[in-house]
């Protein structure tokens, strides 16, 4: 584990395989970290330098009080992929993840060669629905939305199992105010416009079941983008990478092998 002092905020970091490999990031969802790619990295060859991060208010990064911006989550990462001399990279992000990868590639394309945008869009949801999402949470806390964030996250055959603990206990013992704050930075998103201007090459990720950002959804926002690809991964809800680890590997490599990464 590593945490990189940026100033203003502290961010915890993990590398795994080849320090000298093509580097690959990987970008958590809201009310995860960095966690949530350990299958995948498990299942990916050695060759590649493997970069992950939890975002500010998530896992063992800092957790500074809101309002925070989509600007200033594409700018802790710009910043920690600068001190860790990082270039060139394939940015792998979900969710709200992903919307942080197309910020990066707007703002900085010497970073980002390729995109997987996994399971999100150029905007999720609306105002209205976040600012709900906001008064639950403080009226409630995450616990009171659990139950609810698990159905859109994960299909019943997974929700059937031990493993489902794991993940609703992520959730509930989320700093809520990093959650809280990641909410209010998704909702004053749209990314609809600065997307469409971007050619590098794209992977779009759906999950057939997923609740939160559901496939015609990713397939829309993959649309913005000349040349990208779409991938539908069946039975699978708004997690794939915890679902269904080798589906989302093989299909993350077949990508990598063809932008010759």
């Amino acid at each position: 584990m590593h945490m990189a002092d940026l100033g203003d905020i502290g961010l915890h970091w993990r590398e795994d395989g080849n320090p000298h490999g093509a580097p690959i990031v990987f970008a958590n969802s809201l009310g995860t970290d960095l966690r949530i790619w350990d299958k995948v990295v498990a299942r990916l060859p050695g060759q590649y330098r493997i970069l992950r991060y939890d975002m500010r208010g998530h896992g063992l990064s800092d957790c500074p009080p809101p309002p925070y911006s989509m600007g200033a989550l594409v700018r802790d990462v710009e910043r920690l992929l600068d001190q860790l001399e990082v270039r060139d990279a394939v940015f792998v992000g979900l969710s709200v993840g992903g919307m942080v990868a197309q910020g990066l590639a707007v703002k900085r394309l010497d970073l980002v060669r390729a995109m997987v945008l996994s399971n999100t869009a150029a905007k999720i949801g609306t105002k209205e629905t976040w600012e709900d999402r906001v008064a639950a949470v403080k009226s409630g806390g995450l616990e009171s939305l659990a139950d609810g964030i698990m159905e859109k996250w994960f299909t019943a055959e997974l929700r059937a199992t031990p493993e489902l603990r794991l993940w609703r206990n992520m959730v509930t013992r989320s700093p809520e105010q990093g959650y809280i704050g990641t909410c209010q930075a998704i909702a004053g998103t749209d990314f609809y416009t600065p997307t469409s201007g971007l050619t590098l090459p794209t992977l779009a990720i759906a999950g057939s079941e997923d609740g939160s950002t559901p496939p015609d959804l990713v397939r829309e926002t993959a649309g913005l983008v000349r040349g990208s690809e779409f991938h539908l991964i069946r039975r699978s809800g708004h997690i794939p990478c915890v679902e269904r680890p080798d589906d989302y590997t093989e299909r993350l490599m077949e990508f990598l092998t063809a932008i010759g990464h």
